[in-house]
């Protein structure tokens, strides 16, 4: 399914992520109750001191489009749209994604754990727990929870450090060039701030030059609390 079929009609929520900090609701697009989705409205986002009140939600739709634009396809369709309790991000539900072995799977060194370590290098996330990974049914692995990326100061904190100090293949770093020369701003100015755009291009920049997957940070948590 495409991220358009999530625009199709009425959100309705039938229950409440509780654990959440911020509001997650769960529910069904109206026209399709199979099509199961999480609402998170911009009304119920918890102020944050180092990021601007009210725009966790467009993260996470620059998340998704900015996995989308360079072929990560690691975050589930997600856009931003009206709802029972206002304008919000909806993102496409993953059942049955978060299995008893978790912790193990994300300690390995499958390939779309890789692909979602460079993601999060380039759109700095501050925020990549276990329980941040989407297990799919065909083996795969996905992310959600963006809210917290895209800031300009660096921020990178995750559970994925079993990359660190590896040198970057000739796709990824045919990636980072990809991300150099696209019209960035084009893409993400409704969602983004300029110089939060003009980030993403240093970032790349960045490793391109350091072209390895960074280590740990040691002036700041380089693990998000709690990790999972």
């Amino acid at each position: 399914m495409s991220s358009v079929d999530l625009m199709d009609s009425e959100v309705v929520v039938t229950g409440r992520l509780v654990d959440a900090s911020n509001a997650t609701l769960y529910g069904h697009i109206k026209n399709d109750e199979n099509l199961k989705v999480i609402y998170k409205p911009i009304a119920g986002e918890r102020p944050l001191w180092d990021f601007t009140s009210g725009n966790l939600a467009s993260r996470e739709v620059a998340a998704y489009r900015f996995s989308e634009i360079f072929d990560f396809n690691l975050v589930p369709p997600t856009v931003m749209r009206e709802g029972p309790y206002g304008k919000g991000m909806v993102q496409l539900w993953r059942s049955n994604s978060q299995p008893s072995n978790l912790i193990e799977i994300g300690q390995s060194e499958h390939p779309d754990l890789r692909r979602i370590a460079l993601f999060d290098c380039l759109i700095n996330n501050a925020d990549r727990k276990y329980g941040h990974l989407l297990i799919l049914d065909d083996g795969s692995i996905q992310g959600c929870d963006h809210g917290v990326c895209f800031h300009t100061e660096d921020k990178l904190r995750s559970v994925l450090w079993q990359f660190a100090g590896e040198s970057f293949s000739d796709a990824e770093m045919a990636t980072l060039r990809k991300v150099i020369t696209h019209d960035l701003k084009n893409e993400f100015q409704s969602l983004l701030q300029d110089d939060e755009i003009n980030g993403i291009r240093g970032r790349a920049i960045r490793l391109l030059n350091e072209p390895f997957f960074p280590l740990p940070a040691t002036d700041r948590p380089a693990i998000p609390w709690p990790p999972v």
